[in-house]
This record gives C-alpha cells, sequence and structure tokens, in this order.
C-alpha cells in the first residue's frame, strides 16, 4: 500500500508546526517539507510562513515533526533552473542545502523542478540549450545526492519537464538513474500538456514519488500554456484528468512509494485520502 502524506501548506499564514498540527489532526501519518530558503525569513519570525531555513539546526524540523507523530518523506527543493545564477535565485546552492538537510533529517527523498523562465535570457533558451542548463545546474546536486544516498527526484514543473520526450533527454543528459529519479505530479503533467500514461508506461521505474492534485475543467483553455500550479482545489476524482486510472496504472505496475496530496481544503483532502486508499486497495 502506497503511503498518503499531504503538504504542508494547508492553512494559509500559518507557521511550519502548525501546518504539521493539522496535518496530523486530519489523521495523516506523513508529510513532506513543502518550503525552505536560506538564512532568515521575516515571516517564520512572526508566524506567517511556513519555510524552514535550509541555514537552521535539522532538529528545528525534527521536532515539530516529531511533536505530531509525523515522518517526513521528501524535501521540496523547486528551483528555477532556466534562468542565470543569481543571489535571489533558488537554484543550484539552494537544492544542494536541501540534500544536505534531507540527510541530517533522515528523509531520502528530495524533489526539485526546472520552474518556469523569469528572464529574457531564460524565455529565449532554445530546446538544446533547456536541456543543458538544466542538467549543469544540477551535476553538483547529483553528486551530493549520490554521496549522502539521498534519491533527487525530478518533477514536471515546466516546459521541459511536462514533455515526456525532453524529459527522457534529461535524463540521458544527467545519467545516475539509480540516485536520479521521477516525482510525478499529475496536475503539473497534465496542465502542462502531458500525459500521464505516456509518462508512467515510459518512466515507471524512475518514478519514486507522486503528487496527486486534480483539475477542474476551467483548467482546460490554460493546457499546454501554463507549466505547473501550487494545489488542487478539489477532491482527487472530481477533476478532468482521471485519477482513478492513473492510480490503477499505477498499482498494476506494482508503485508503492510515498505519495503527498497537493490538495486544499480539510474537506476535500480527507475525501482525496479516502479515495486513494480505495483506488490502491
Amino acid at each position: 500500500m502506497i503511503k498518503i502524506g499531504c503538504f504542508a501548506l494547508v492553512n494559509p499564514f500559518s507557521p511550519l508546526e502548525a501546518q504539521f498540527q493539522a496535518i496530523r489532526e486530519m489523521g495523516f501519518e506523513y508529510a513532506d517539507l513543502t518550503d525552505s530558503h536560506d538564512g532568515a525569513l521575516l515571516g517564520n519570525e512572526f508566524g506567517f510562513t511556513a519555510a524552514a531555513s535550509l541555514d537552521g539546526h535539522p532538529s528545528r524540523v525534527r521536532e515539530m515533526a516529531d511533536a505530531h507523530s509525523l515522518t517526513l518523506t521528501a524535501v521540496c527543493a523547486h528551483a528555477n533552473l532556466l534562468d542565470p545564477t543569481a543571489p535571489d535565485t533558488y537554484g543550484t546552492a539552494q537544492i544542494i542545502k536541501a540534500i544536505r538537510l534531507a540527510r541530517d533529517l533522515g528523509v531520502k527523498q528530495v524533489i526539485t523542478t526546472e520552474g518556469d523562465p523569469k528572464t529574457a535570457f531564460g524565455e529565449n533558451l532554445n530546446y538544446e540549450e533547456r536541456i543543458f542548463t538544466i542538467a549543469e545546474k544540477l551535476y553538483w546536486p547529483v553528486q551530493w545526492a549520490e554521496e549522502l544516498g539521498i534519491e533527487l527526484l525530478i518533477e514536471p514543473h515546466g516546459m521541459v519537464t511536462d514533455s515526456v520526450e525532453a524529459t527522457a533527454e534529461l535524463l540521458e543528459r544527467i545519467g545516475h538513474p539509480d540516485t536520479v529519479g521521477l516525482n510525478l505530479d499529475t496536475g503539473n503533467l497534465w496542465l502542462g500538456g502531458g500525459d500521464n500514461f505516456e509518462y508512467i508506461e515510459r518512466f515507471a521505474d524512475r518514478i519514486k514519488h507522486v503528487h496527486w492534485k486534480d483539475l477542474d475543467s476551467e483548467w482546460e483553455p490554460k493546457r499546454g500554456e501554463q507549466f505547473g500550479c501550487g494545489m488542487g482545489l478539489i477532491a482527487l476524482g472530481d477533476g478532468v484528468i482521471g485519477l482513478p486510472e492513473i492510480a490503477a496504472e499505477l498499482k498494476q505496475r506494482g508503485f508503492d512509494g510515498p505519495t503527498t496530496l497537493e490538495v486544499f481544503g480539510a474537506d476535500a483532502i480527507k475525501a482525496s485520502a479516502e479515495r486513494l486508499q480505495q483506488w490502491f486497495a
């Protein structure tokens, strides 16, 4: 049976420990570390941001999770890998810190992606340049992950990773198949124009984690134009992505790894967990 966890952004404008408390009160035993940053953050000091400092002592996160009897399954390190490196851009250095934090927390997976470019430089990269710059920015994170025994998982959340063919080329370019895997995000992949069934067929043995979210028909005009979204506002199975069939395909292929609900609203979260349990029973 898969592990069903929840992302740690279930309550807006609440600190990380409040997120963990809410997740546990909904009956979950698993969560991910969803948001992180370098150094200090004013929002953490005044209790309205649910982010963990990559420079903080790991016991601070560990003790919060332990206090609410939660097991962390992944550290998220979603990055901007298409724009030029800059001090205020979440990139290579932050992913490496996330890998070290995962090691210190006893978490085996770090999840990253390329994100959307924010500069003219990134927007004007051609196909080959996009593959190169992502692979280049992930070179040292992969080395660190391999050294520390962490799985570095790439998520569909960009113009490269929402394409099955481009993802295959990127994985080939990066290498290290025992260290580099995939986190299937059902909503992001569909929204970016990808096909979940094709993705599973092509990469079944590389999928080590799943982010679950469903989207309704209002998102259909944005399909292929927007690459990823933070969460779904409806319960799994209430949208247009076809999640019961996707779950059945993953089950048929033997997937039993950790998964995370990226769903907003307690009722939708609870309904989603119940349906996943039914689909994987």
